[in-house]
């Protein structure tokens, strides 16, 4: 355990009331035994005259604009620093040793407001967490001299284009210099590990209290009427991270089966032959509170991934939700999945997929049930963090002794 520490978390995603991110439950669990500055990332100038009508930008403006105050609590020992200053967009820069330069002044920017931050909270012998921003936080170890800077990467960024023009040279140079790494998936930890040894996995937190398979839950009226079996998805329908060519050679073999997705869809799912099969339900975007509702409909749920960059070191918290309510899941075996190879169904053709929704449709029963419920239950932010808390005595054990 690490308590009555100070610590200075920042993230590549911002503080919103509304939504749960990674940096929020982290903090809000840090924060039980410790005081926790949780600064939002910058207001880069591109965006500060983009996003101007943008209600999710209404506190940075105003802050940066002089008319409240950037520091604010929000909770028991947690405070939110939104920066007043504005750093130059520079992810356009052709060459990285150009971007390097903007990224240090940017990062002094920055840096300056969190030591402001710092200073009125009275902050002393502080630990620096950064929430997988590699430009934004990367000279921060420096800038702040905390006694102890680590690195959390939860998403395989460098599979996206934006963060790999530069990032693919300047995130192994931040993993080699943080004091240690902590990853969310097995596969992002194997990455860091080969520029610093002092990496740890500390598995995802989850929040799946509201995907209880004890609840007796109410049939929503657009899935109600579709009969059984129902093989389903939840989420972001995208084709960057979805099959949906495996999807649509799925549905016209198993006519019988109906299939029910569940999310936004992106055009290559809007114009798929999936629309044209009688057997295929498009449901749209539903509440979080309903999911779970849908989720009972479900006899086999799936995650139908591509195996590319972005998805592969990718932890898929969806998996947990599945498993909590007790549904069997088939899934395309990706780097970060191999730690639900006990609870879920592996495929990656589309007749391996047949085959195993129909193994899976064929084993499922109360017992195996409970036991992929019972392991989804253990995918806490406790857990996460207490994982975290393991990590920092290894590397600093003086650091558990305030």
């Amino acid at each position: 355990m690490i308590q009555n520490r100070d610590i200075v978390y920042t993230c590549i995603q911002p503080w919103i009331n509304d939504i749960a991110t990674n940096g929020k439950n982290n903090t809000e669990i840090l924060a039980r035994h410790n005081r926790v500055l949780f600064v939002n990332p910058p207001i880069d100038r591109n965006s500060f005259f983009r996003e101007k009508n943008n209600p999710l930008f209404k506190i940075p403006f105003e802050v940066i604009q002089g008319k409240r105050e950037g520091l604010m609590q929000v909770d028991n020992n947690i405070w939110v620093l939104y920066p007043k200053v504005i750093i130059e967009s520079a992810n356009w820069i052709p060459f990285t040793s150009a971007f390097r330069i903007i990224n240090k002044l940017n990062n002094r920017r920055f840096a300056n407001d969190i030591l402001e931050g710092i200073k009125q909270l009275g902050f002393k012998n502080y630990i620096h967490f950064n929430d997988s921003d590699p430009f934004r936080s990367f000279h921060i170890k420096e800038l702040l001299k905390p006694v102890q800077s680590i690195y959390y990467t939860r998403d395989n960024l460098m599979g996206v284009p934006y963060w790999h023009k530069h990032g693919r040279l300047l995130e192994p140079e931040l993993f080699a210099k943080s004091d240690l790494i902590v990853a969310n998936s097995t596969y992002l930890a194997d990455i860091a590990r080969k520029y610093n040894a002092h990496t740890y996995y500390i598995g995802q937190g989850c929040d799946v209290g509201d995907f209880d398979n004890n609840i007796v839950r109410e049939v929503p009226d657009d899935i109600a009427h579709i009969a059984s079996p129902i093989i389903g998805y939840i989420g972001s329908l995208l084709a960057l991270r979805l099959d949906v060519e495996l999807l649509e050679k799925i549905a016209t073999s198993k006519k019988e089966w109906n299939f029910v997705f569940i999310g936004p869809e992106d055009a290559t799912f809007k114009n798929s032959l999936l629309h044209r099969l009688s057997n295929v339900y498009f449901l749209g975007l539903k509440e979080l509170k309903h999911l779970p509702n849908y989720l009972s409909r479900f006899d086999v749920a799936l995650n139908p991934q591509k195996i590319n960059e972005v998805t592969i070191g990718n932890y898929p918290r969806k998996i947990d939700e599945y498993l909590a309510m007790g549904k069997p899941v088939v899934a395309t075996p990706t780097g970060a999945m191999s730690i639900f190879k006990d609870y879920v169904y592996f495929a990656s053709t589309p007749e391996e997929y047949i085959q195993q929704i129909e193994k899976a449709l064929l084993e499922n029963n109360t017992e195996k049930e409970k036991e992929r419920a019972d392991f989804a239950g253990t995918h806490t932010w406790e857990n996460s963090v207490l994982e975290i808390y393991k990590a920092i005595l290894k590397v600093n054990p003086e650091l558990g002794e305030n």
